[in-house]
């Protein structure tokens, strides 16, 4: 059947992987001994400047081609201390987890332990069920690329105010179930009946989180280690599952805790909290390095068959979202106005915003972070890299 485009909303922990962010100025650490350091990318830098003018505190980011590393960092890390960013940072990449998480599925798919068209049901009987909602009909390829019509649990009003308001501050430490997120999400009706639309549901990846616990026997977070983490040696990556402090070195992050856009006002330190709010939608922390290897080796066939990434490079087209005009299976598409094609995702939560991509043959890698949540241009930034003249 076809499917019809939606917009895309902004809402939360993952969809403003899909909207604006920023990036900053390069005023950075001593970087002297790192191979390429501060050549060329003078767009790239005009766009960093572009957004440390519009107000985001901090940018931390890496370029990575087959000839050298660009390692950037801009404007400061620590509003109290004026402490600067640095390029190797550490920080919550949100909605990249659910690259992760889409990888270890197809990863089971070709060891014939899942199938893609398999229904919900079937791994997690009677879950998806209620006001309209009925796992029986969505198969596990609809909850990866979006078509299933599962509600996102961040657009509960009672979920958005304690996550996205001052509330946010008393509830900072809450610890949230998979079986809780689901739940809150269910209290919605389906936003439309499975493959006939498509719209961002940060449930869909908590969903698919539960399949693998129940394919494997382990947690989500054991098989993204076992699978991805380890292999690729990405020692700046971890999947926390209730600890709320970042590991050194990182940076503050800062959110105006506000659901509409509130470019003045008080900036409120969110760099702690629980990250099971976001569980297998968006709780691994990561820097920009290790987000250009992973996302290098996943487009290099590295972590993947032929067959399992062709799946995942397989789009479902989205409109109203700048740059990113498909999404596949936990992949974006990017299609900067040169012509080129980039893959990869972006990510929010509290504080802290992402992109990385890189070309379709994994060798020219881009990924920075924003250590605020309320302003700015990534897809510029993107744009810049991918389209320097």
């Amino acid at each position: 059947m076809a499917v019809r485009r939606t917009r895309i909303g902004a809402v939360g922990l993952v969809t403003a992987a899909l909207t604006a962010a920023s990036f900053t100025s390069p005023v950075a650490a001593d970087q002297s001994a790192v191979e390429g350091s501060g050549l060329g990318h003078a767009r790239t830098r005009a766009a960093m400047d572009a957004a440390v003018r519009a107000g985001v505190p901090g940018v931390a980011g890496q370029v990575k081609d087959a000839y050298s590393l660009w390692p950037a960092a801009a404007g400061v890390g620590n509003l109290g201390t004026g402490a600067p960013r640095s390029a190797f940072d550490r920080y919550r990449v949100g909605s990249m987890t659910k690259t992760f998480v889409a990888t270890v599925l197809l990863q089971l798919e070709a060891e014939g332990r899942i199938g893609l068209d398999s229904t919900v049901d079937t791994w997690l009987p009677g879950v998806v069920r209620g006001n309209g909602n009925d796992g029986r009909r969505i198969s596990v390829r609809q909850l990866l690329n979006h078509t299933s019509g599962v509600p996102s649990y961040t657009a509960d009003p009672e979920f958005l105010e304690r996550g996205f308001t001052e509330e946010f501050l008393e509830h900072r430490y809450d610890t949230y179930t998979p079986a809780q997120l689901v739940g809150i999400a269910l209290r919605q009706k389906p936003l439309f009946d499975p493959g006939t639309s498509w719209s961002y549901s940060n449930t869909n990846y908590i969903l698919a989180g539960m399949i693998i616990e129940k394919v494997t026997g382990r947690s989500f977070e054991d098989e993204i280690k076992q699978r991805i983490i380890r292999p690729l040696g990405l020692y700046a990556t971890s999947v926390p599952r209730t600890a709320s402090s970042m590991p050194a070195p990182s940076s503050r992050a800062y959110s105006r805790l506000s659901l509409t856009p509130q470019p003045t006002g008080p900036a409120y330190d969110v760099t702690e909290l629980n990250p099971s709010a976001a569980g297998s939608a968006g709780a691994v922390i990561s820097d920009s390095g290790d987000l250009n290897h992973f996302y290098s080796a996943l487009l290099g066939g590295t972590l993947l068959p032929a067959a399992q990434l062709k799946e995942m490079k397989t789009t479902v087209p989205v409109s109203g979202a700048g740059l990113i005009t498909a999404y596949g299976l936990g992949l974006m598409k990017f299609s900067p106005s040169c012509g080129v094609t980039v893959w990869g995702h972006g990510g929010n939560i509290q504080g802290s915003a992402s992109q990385a991509v890189t070309t379709t043959d994994g060798k020219h890698s881009l990924a920075f972070n924003f250590n605020g949540d309320w302003s700015g241009d990534s897809q510029a930034v993107i744009e810049a890299e991918y389209c320097p003249k």
